[in-house]
């Protein structure tokens, strides 16, 4: 088989101590084209998210038809995701990411299809789980091409420019999406445009060159498919990392109750509901800009552990909330040190983790946080139900401390842990 490997580059002997210049990234040819692509395709995909919610609502009146939208495509998620990792460690990642988006191309262009014609339902469904299916081998395909398009010294860097473009898609899209049906009364023309954007992706990701090595293939077995969970097992600080993310999104899910803040508790109806939904991306987005511009984390393991535990007091302040400004500036903090905790996270993952097992790893990776963030939405709600909605986002933030506190306890390796670009 072949694999994309970067040139060697004098960075990667030495570390520096100043911060590089925030822009010398966008010099690298290889790395633009995979970071335009990943934008327009998450772009369409935020717009994706909108359309859906909106016309099988409307079409049906039925709450549980939005349920089963989440349903439909972490099902594939947990059925592929150990073949999607093996797959990413044993072909060529560039080849998969293309496959997949033109795979994104076809469930987008024939739910544009479905909803001209008024199709049946289900048919929607059939097309989402195509669409999860397809998210499934690219999401590990892609997390792992990166490293091989930038120095070693430089990937912190490269995480925080793809995090910040994945927030702009997600300030940017619903808007976009929402303004697009408000004006033609359609979510054909999104499916369209999704469809769109998988294509121009592919394009932008196929124009990627990189020196090629061979390597021998793995046959898929049990021991290979679950080789990436045994690496995490293995690995203290990323099973440590991993688990610290899995349980602060498992009890600090605020954002499935924020209708019921937007409405019932703070009283500013859809309009509050929608600035506090941004407040989340655009406090991340900031942050990326900031990390970009600031020298590399000197004690990534502790600015981790910190900012999770921001999160926790934020989400308890934002709970017991009664002020919409003091309340949208909770999500946009709570946005804002997530992203601190996705760059260090990932960043991590990747550059400890060796080559040929990246794929598996960051399949396991996406399988936790997918999973968590839907668990945490119902986690959030049961609670809810039974007691309050302020009882569940406190009680939940409290939760995320504790969790803070017992990472740190049973993983020490997380807070000695030091320069991110090391």
């Amino acid at each position: 088989m072949s694999r994309s490997t970067p040139p060697k580059t004098g960075e990667e002997q030495a570390v520096p101590d100043q911060a590089p210049e925030p822009c010398s990234l966008l010099r690298n040819r290889n790395f633009i084209c995979y970071l335009a692509g990943r934008l327009v395709a998450s772009l369409g995909g935020q717009m994706l998210t909108v359309a859906v919610g909106w016309e099988l609502y409307e079409r049906t009146g039925d709450a549980l038809a939005l349920g089963l939208v989440g349903l439909s495509q972490i099902i594939p998620m947990v059925l592929l995701t150990l073949p999607a990792g093996h797959t990413a460690d044993n072909y060529s990642r560039k080849r998969v990411i293309i496959l997949s988006e033109l795979v994104l191309f076809l469930s987008c262009a024939a739910m544009a299809w479905l909803s001209l014609a008024k199709a049946p339902v289900p048919w929607m469904y059939a097309c989402l789980f195509l669409n999860g299916a397809a998210r499934t081998f690219l999401w590990p395909a892609s997390a792992s091409f990166l490293p091989q398009l930038v120095p070693r010294s430089q990937f912190a860097k490269a995480v925080t420019w793809n995090s910040g473009s994945f927030q702009l898609s997600a300030v940017a899209g619903p808007a976009i999406g929402g303004a697009l049906i408000a004006r033609f009364h359609s979510a054909a023309l999104i499916y369209g445009l999704n469809a769109a954007a998988a294509v121009f992706c592919s394009i932008l990701i196929g124009a990627i060159a990189c020196q090629t090595v061979a390597l021998a293939r793995q046959k898929m077995t049990l021991k290979t498919l679950i080789a990436g969970f045994h690496f995490v097992f293995e690995t203290r600080i990323i099973l440590g990392i991993i688990t610290l993310d899995l349980l602060a999104v498992l009890f600090g899910g605020a954002t499935a109750l924020l209708p019921i803040y937007a409405k019932d508790i703070l009283h500013k109806g859809p309009n509050g509901l929608g600035l506090l939904q941004s407040a989340l991306p655009m406090g991340s987005l900031i942050i990326a800009f900031a990390l970009a511009h600031r020298t590399p984390m000197r004690k990534a393991g502790r600015s981790l552990l910190w900012a999770v535990a921001i999160f926790g007091v934020a989400t308890i302040a934002f709970g017991v909330s009664q002020n919409f400004p003091f309340s949208f500036a909770m999500m946009f903090l709570c946005g804002a040190v997530d992203n601190v905790s996705v760059v260090v996270r990932h960043t991590l993952v990747q550059l400890l983790t060796p080559d040929e097992m990246r794929g598996r790893v960051s399949a396991v990776n996406s399988l936790f946080i997918g999973t968590s963030n839907e668990l945490g939405g119902f986690e959030s709600g049961f609670v809810a139900h039974l007691t309050t909605p302020v009882f569940a986002v406190v009680s939940g933030g409290v939760g995320t401390l504790l969790v803070v506190v017992m990472i740190a306890l049973v993983f020490p390796e997380i807070r000695k842990y030091g320069r991110l670009d090391s």
